[in-house]
């Protein structure tokens, strides 16, 4: 490919607004342009990365028994209405009506279209288990699109579905999907990707992992063991609390006047966040009732445990009840049909601690959970904070990272076979609805992320798996009739050897050449120049290392072999 005759323009200039070396980079060298937020064009640069990504995505899921399927983007409204999901998925979903004013939706991920195309086909146990797999596009009305690929309304996915009689077929699936997840991650040219129990959402099922590329611009708050294999995503992270230990004291009642928030509190009283109780307020609007979570006031609610524990969506207040004294709100019964009160685990065994009177402007100090109150239960709903003990091995720290999500997997159950009635005969004879599992892979997000893993000062840094292209052939002075003639035999020579060539025939300075080289991440340059053609020799250089090579011209294809696999 000459690059004079190449769709796309490489830049110096840094777009506005970009927050993301992927996204920059990706602009800049000519790989994306964007349509509208959130949408985006593949030029052909990133069109023959994500054609790489695909295969190997493909390779991998051919090995462990997937069967390639491609479902429609477009489903009818009844479709999502068996599973439930119609009306339960908000306004991320992008919902149209055609011509015959019939309600329709655009697939944002396709449970519903694999039970479909599977059921009155798969009849019987002994056709299970079995997986069925696509890369399809999928839209998503995401209202945070951000930092370029990773976060878009429009992407390419990955997404499988596995259909099993029983839980033991379907956790040792579950676990040869994970490890071939690992082995396409480590094809792409990716390093630090964990995998993380995660909720699972709309999705439904208990069990659900994400994986995770670990870098700074990642949206995902990930909790790791700094001595053990622990990972979790923020959102179902567990941790061992630190106590306060002290000796039990009479309650006092403290006027605190205006004081409310724990900060002011603990700035009147001379004490620590960790020597209060705290309440926040949420809302239930399905239900129509306030729920009140008291937490120990140096930590923070998390609103998905809390969420999962009552299996509805909740909403942060400023709570407004006749009952209810706003800012002074204490530990008791406060026997109302419309108000759930929850006591967070850090609360157990709590002793000293100051706490809302439920009397304006009074607080109590000195209150203890064994003695004072003792709620019938406690529950876990708080957020993980740095520097906590391992629940898993005891003795390390959990630390707090960021990532970004480039894959998923799910157990399902029967939560989709069940509610959309497909059903198989079992060994003797009666119904069962299989169980399942989901595997999704962001494949945009997947070459942002090497982009951002992979890149420097300069540009990108392709690994040479996914590459647009392996070899960018750099000739110095086409003017010069020894430089132009070589350069076409090196080019000729190189493409008859399968090697992928993007040739810079253009007509600039060796600066802008090199530039766009560094910038677009090619792993390979080779210069052609009059003085390196004096000893009949080329150089290559290496973007990853910036190593410089000379090589006598009979040589090239015997060095490159050697350096594609190194770099391999």
């Amino acid at each position: 490919m000459k690059i004079s005759k190449l769709v796309g323009e490489r830049t110096k200039e840094v777009p506005s607004g970009v927050i993301a070396k992927s996204h920059e980079y990706l602009l800049r060298a000519g790989y994306i342009k964007q349509v509208c937020n959130g949408v985006f064009s593949l030029l052909p640069p990133a069109l023959r990365v994500q054609k790489k990504l695909e295969k190997i995505i493909r390779e991998e899921m051919d090995k462990i028994g997937g069967q390639e399927v491609l479902f429609p983007v477009l489903m009818p409204k009844e479709l999502w209405e068996e599973s439930g999901r119609y009306s339960s998925i908000g306004s991320e979903m992008f919902r149209l009506k055609d011509r015959a004013d019939h309600d329709m939706v655009l697939g944002m991920t396709h449970e519903e279209a694999s039970v479909h195309m599977v059921r009155n086909i798969i009849k019987s146990y002994d056709q299970l288990p079995f997986m069925i797999y696509q890369i399809q596009t999928k839209l998503r009305d995401e209202p945070r699109a951000r930092a370029g690929l990773i976060r878009v309304r429009e992407f390419i996915m990955k997404d499988a579905y596995s259909f099993h009689t029983n839980k033991e077929d379907l956790d040792n699936y579950y676990e040869i999907v994970k490890q071939a997840y690992f082995n396409i991650y480590k094809r792409m040219g990716m390093k630090n990707v964990v995998s993380v129990k995660s909720d699972s959402g709309m999705m439904g099922g208990k069990i659900a992992d994400e994986f995770m590329l670990i870098t700074d611009i990642g949206e995902d708050s990930l909790v790791v063991c700094d001595n053990c294999d622990y990972s979790a995503n923020m959102e179902v992270a567990e941790a061992i609390l630190d106590t306060y230990e002290s000796k039990e004291e009479p309650t006092e009642l403290i006027n605190t006047g205006e004081n409310k928030t724990i900060e002011d509190v603990c700035n009147l009283l001379k004490i620590e966040p960790n020597q209060t109780c705290k309440a926040v307020c949420y809302y239930l609007s399905k239900s129509k009732k306030y729920v009140i979570a008291f937490i120990r006031g140096d930590l923070e609610v998390n609103e998905i445990k809390l969420r999962n524990l009552l299996k509805e969506e909740v909403v942060a207040i400023s709570i407004d009840h006749p009952k209810i004294v706003a800012g002074y709100i204490g530990p008791k019964d406060f026997n109302e049909e419309d108000i759930i009160t929850l006591y967070d685990i850090s609360l157990k065994g709590a002793k000293n601690l100051v706490v809302g009177a439920n009397a304006e402007p009074f607080h109590i100090a000195h209150f203890s959970f064994e003695r004072d109150y003792i709620p019938e239960t406690f529950v876990d709903i708080s957020k993980v904070k740095e520097g906590q003990k391992c629940k898993k091995c005891g003795c390390g720290h959990v630390k707090i990272v960021r990532g970004i999500e480039i894959g998923n997997i799910f157990q399902l159950g029967n939560k989709y076979t069940s509610s959309m009635h497909m059903t198989v005969h079992d060994s003797n004879g009666e119904e069962i609805n299989p169980i399942m599992g989901c595997y999704g892979i962001g494949i945009g997000r997947c070459l942002a992320s090497i982009v951002e893993e992979s890149s420097d000062e300069k540009g990108i840094i392709w690994p040479i798996a996914v590459a647009p292209w392996q070899i960018y052939l750099c000739p110095l002075r086409l003017d010069d009739e020894n430089v132009a003639k070589s350069t076409e035999e090196i080019n000729k020579l190189l493409e008859e050897s399968g090697y992928e060539v993007l040739f810079d025939d253009r007509n600039v300075s060796a600066g802008s050449k090199f530039a766009d080289s560094e910038l677009m991440g090619i792993p390979i340059r080779i210069v052609v120049s009059p003085r390196s053609l004096q000893n009949n020799e080329v150089e290559i250089t290496l973007r990853k290392t910036g190593e410089k090579i000379m090589c006598k011209k009979g040589e090239l294809i015997k060095k490159l072999e050697e350096l594609v696999k190194i770099l391999g």
